[in-house]
Formats: C-alpha cells, structure tokens, sequence
C-alpha cells in the first residue's frame, strides 16, 4: 500500500504523482489530505477527472482492493485492521489534524510492516513526522518531499529531524521510484 500524506501546499503535487504513475501500479493508494471539516469538498470529483484511477472516499469498514485510489474523509482519522478493512474514527485531532497522516501512518505499518510505503508532502505543521518513522522502522518505504521543493517544508522538515535516513527526492524522482518499484 502506497500511503501519501500532505497538507498545505501539496495538492498540485498529488496530482502530478498520480498523473505520473504508470497504469499498471495497481496497489492501493491512499490518500490522506489535511481538509477543512464540515465544508463540502469536490477532492474526489477532481481526482476522478485528472487521473486514470478509479477514486473511492473510504467508508468505515471497507474492504481493501487494488487498484482503487482511496481518499480519508474530512474529520475522520483513519485507521487500517488487521483483516485489511478501513476504519474511521472521531477521537481527538493529531497535530491540530483530523485526519491525522500520524494516525494513518502507524496503524498501517503496524499491519503492513515492510508491504507499507510513505510519502509525506508538503504542510505546515508537523503530522506525519512520528507515523513516517514508524513506517522505516517496520522496514516499508519512506520518502518525504524535497525539502526546496515544498511550497510549505515543516512537515518534510521534521520527519527529517527525528530520522535523517528517509528518502527526500522532488516530485519527478517520486514518481519514478513508485513506478519502479510498484508496476
């Protein structure tokens, strides 16, 4: 499962990641964006209509499939179970965040171990830094964005800060690595 985690400024790179992947990366992928609560969001409709995937917002309790670019909805926190379904949860907010990439992060690597790959993108706060550790430490993947290419670099900045040993590449490096490593 490929894991992408942004907040301020990182929408237009999500978009140039999955435009850039090869069709046949068929994991899943979720997508985990910092959005205003209780605003209606056209985040899926332009997803649908800028990539080749098919885009689904989660439900609690889905089912994990391949293929499927999954969103987390606006003031959930979501989380993975062990028999590979969706949860979603309203306990406190993460890092000012709900969803929190963090929340994310760690309850898929604690299932996924080596199978979960992270990407954090750009943001302006810090979610994410603690989950991304987590997810290098159970030995899957881990990639923060550019720190020079970040419209906002907090987040990349301080997953850097607590592990050094994170892939930072920009965004055309990104895309190359998934499509190496995920067709």
């Amino acid at each position: 499962m490929i894991i992408i985690g942004g907040s301020a400024g990182s929408f237009n790179t999500i978009l140039s990641i999955l435009n850039g992947l090869d069709k046949s990366v068929s994991v899943p992928i979720v997508i985990v964006l910092h959005r205003l609560k209780n605003c209606e969001s056209s985040f899926e409709d332009i997803l649908r209509n800028n990539t080749h995937y098919i885009v689904k917002e989660i439900e609690d309790k889905e089912i994990i499939k391949k293929g499927i670019l999954y969103t987390a909805p606006s003031n959930y926190h979501l989380l993975l179970e062990e028999n590979y379904t969706f949860s979603l949860d309203v306990s406190d907010l993460v890092n000012y965040s709900r969803p929190s990439i963090d929340v994310t992060f760690e309850s898929a690597s604690a299932i996924l171990k080596e199978k979960c790959c992270g990407i954090l993108l750009s943001g302006a706060n810090n979610d994410g830094a603690e989950g991304l550790k987590l997810i290098a430490e159970n030995n899957g993947t881990t990639i923060i964005q550019d720190c020079q290419e970040a419209e906002f670099d907090n987040m990349p900045k301080a997953a850097k800060l607590i592990y050094k040993y994170h892939q930072e590449l920009n965004t055309k490096n990104i895309i190359n690595k998934l499509n190496n490593e995920y067709r």
